[in-house]
C-alpha cells in the first residue's frame, strides 16, 4: 500500500499562504465561492510528496487498495481527503465497503454508509445495525436515511422487523417512504396511527409521507377531538393538507403548554 498523505493538510497550508497574499482582494462571500474551485484545481496539481496529483495518486490504485487506504486513514487518524472518498465512490466496489459495516468501528461504518448509499446489497448490514442496541445514534440515523431512500427494496425487511418489535418508529418511517402502493403497508401505517398515543404527531407525518388520501377521514376525525394538544393539531393539519384535504374549524389553544412555549 502507498504511504498515507494528508492532502487536505497540504491544501490548507497552500490556502493559508494564498489568502495571506490576496487578503484584501476578495469579500468573505467571494472566498466561500473561490475555495472549492481552488480545491478542485489543487486536485490536478502535481505534488512532490505524492509524485503525482492528488487525484492521480488515488486513480492509480485498484479497488482493494483504495478501501485499504481509506481504512488506514481512519485508524491512523490521518484525514481522508475528498479525492480519496470520491475515487472509492467512483469505483463502486461496494462489497468491500459493506464488509466494513460488520467490524464495529463507528467511524468506518459511517464512511461506508455514506459511500455505499442506498444500494440494496447493503440493506442486510444496515438492518443488522438497527437491530444492534449498542449502535451509535449518528450511525442509526445515517442507515435510516439510506433505507428510506430505498424504501421499496427495504419494505419486506422493515415489515418483518416492525412485527418483531425492532425499532418500530424507524420501521414505520421507512415504510412511509415506499413509492409502490401496497395495501399491507397502508394498513400497517393506519393501524399504527390509530393506536399512536404519544407518537401521534410522528405517525400522522408517516401517513402524510405515504401520500394515500384514504387516510383523510381518520385524520379529520382525530384532529376534531377536544383532547389533542397544539403540537398534535399542527402535525395533523399538515398531514391533512398534504393529502389534499383541509380543516378550518376554529380551535382555541390559548392554555395549551405547547402553544404557550411556541408563543414565548
Amino acid at each position: 500500500m502507498k504511504k498515507l498523505i494528508d492532502f487536505d493538510g497540504i491544501f490548507d497550508e497552500k490556502l493559508a499562504d494564498y489568502m495571506q497574499k490576496n487578503g484584501g482582494k476578495y469579500t468573505e462571500k467571494q472566498w466561500e465561492a473561490l475555495i472549492p474551485k481552488l480545491y478542485r484545481k489543487f486536485g490536478e496539481t502535481y505534488l512532490p510528496e505524492a509524485q503525482d496529483t492528488p487525484k492521480g495518486y488515488y486513480a492509480a490504485m485498484d479497488g482493494a487498495e483504495l478501501v485499504e487506504t481509506l481504512v488506514s486513514h481512519t485508524r491512523e487518524g490521518v484525514p481522508a481527503s475528498d479525492f480519496l472518498c470520491r475515487e472509492v465512490e467512483a469505483r463502486g466496489d461496494h462489497a468491500a465497503l459493506i464488509r466494513l459495516l460488520s467490524e464495529g468501528e463507528s467511524e468506518l461504518s459511517m464512511l461506508a454508509v455514506n459511500l455505499v448509499g442506498a444500494d440494496p446489497a447493503a440493506f442486510d448490514a444496515y438492518f443488522s445495525i438497527l437491530e444492534d442496541g449498542d449502535s451509535e445514534e449518528e450511525l442509526v440515523e445515517a442507515v435510516t436515511e439510506q433505507l428510506k431512500a430505498g424504501a421499496d427494496a427495504a419494505k419486506e425487511r422493515a415489515i418483518a422487523r416492525y412485527q418483531a418489535g425492532v425499532r418500530t418508529e424507524i420501521m414505520l418511517e421507512i415504510l412511509s417512504r415506499c413509492k409502490e402502493r401496497d395495501e399491507a403497508v397502508y394498513a400497517m401505517l393506519l393501524a399504527a396511527f390509530r393506536c399512536a398515543g404519544e407518537e401521534l404527531p410522528m405517525r400522522a407525518s408517516y401517513l402524510a409521507a405515504y401520500g394515500d388520501p384514504r387516510a383523510l377521514p381518520v385524520l379529520l376525525e382525530v384532529i376534531d377531538r377536544d383532547d389533542i394538544n397544539f403540537l398534535e393539531y399542527q402535525e395533523l393539519k399538515y398531514a391533512i393538507e398534504a393529502l389534499g384535504g383541509e380543516y378550518n374549524k376554529p380551535r382555541d389553544f390559548t392554555n395549551d403548554p405547547y402553544f404557550q412555549a411556541i408563543k414565548a
